[in-house]
């Protein structure tokens, strides 16, 4: 019995799946270059790992030189203000 088109989830063929059809098993490891079309069977492939692509996430800003130099700078002043009021 199949569901009705109206209950369906449009985004049921983008979601994420856990197991590849062989044809994409098959393209996976013909890039990867372990497996040739005239050498290998289509029975009896390795497994395949197919791990879910995340969004990558954000970088923290460096300080650059210059910000190093004047926090450098801003620590120097308030240590010789500490001991000037000594």
């Amino acid at each position: 019995m199949s569901i009705d088109r109206t209950l369906k989830s449009r985004t049921a063929l983008v979601r994420h799946r856990n197991v590849l059809t062989r044809v994409e098993r098959i393209e996976l490891l013909a890039e990867d270059g372990l497996w040739e079309e005239d050498r290998d069977s289509v029975f009896g492939l390795p497994k395949v790992a197919h791990r879910k692509s995340t969004a990558g996430k954000k970088v923290k800003k460096v300080k650059t030189e210059a910000a190093v130099g004047t926090a450098a700078a801003q620590t120097e002043v308030e240590t010789t203000a500490k001991a000037a009021a000594k």
